[in-house]
């Protein structure tokens, strides 16, 4: 009977205290309002048939959340001195091909969410019949350690955390 009304009871959780840090209120309209949508969300993913997955290992979550903080810092302050400083040589952009051997859909989804937030790197295509994702880097200097991060840095973790 419970999971019928809270199919994902942490997922409702986190979407409760996050509409409250949001809005920095915990008015009645406000706790009124999370837990509505803490209970309601979660419901729609019921209906679209989103498989359940298992968060094992939160060391190695709260150790990735880490790295991803340090990177996008990183990737804001390159990419503001990209734009912001008059540069007498071309960036160089370009597409990268990096083999996974994941094909878990929640870790697929999270590395998606890390490359997507990451200033000056975009999300350009996975083809799940050869395992290939490409990306797109704003000023790709070195293919090899682009590679390197992506699966030693990432997919090794979400691998230990999804499958």
């Amino acid at each position: 009977m419970m999971s019928r009304i809270l199919p994902y009871p942490m997922m409702s959780l986190v979407i409760f205290v996050l509409w409250l840090m949001l809005f920095q209120s915990v008015s009645p309209g406000h706790l009124i309002l999370a837990f509505l949508l803490g209970l309601f969300l979660p419901l729609t993913l019921r209906k679209l048939d989103v498989p359940r997955g298992r968060l094992r290992r939160p060391f190695v979550a709260l150790g990735l959340i880490f790295d991803v903080f340090t990177d996008v810092v990183r990737s804001n302050i390159a990419v503001a001195r990209i734009v912001l400083t008059p540069r007498s040589e071309e960036i160089t952009s370009g597409l990268i091909r990096i083999p996974l051997d994941t094909r878990s859909p929640q870790a697929l989804a999270a590395l998606a969410c890390i490359i997507t937030a990451t200033p000056g790197t975009l999300w350009v295509d996975f083809d799940h019949g050869e395992g290939v994702l490409t990306i797109h880097v704003l000023d790709l200097v070195d293919e090899a350690g682009w590679i390197d991060v992506m699966k030693n840095r990432y997919e090794r973790r979400l691998r230990e955390l999804f499958e």
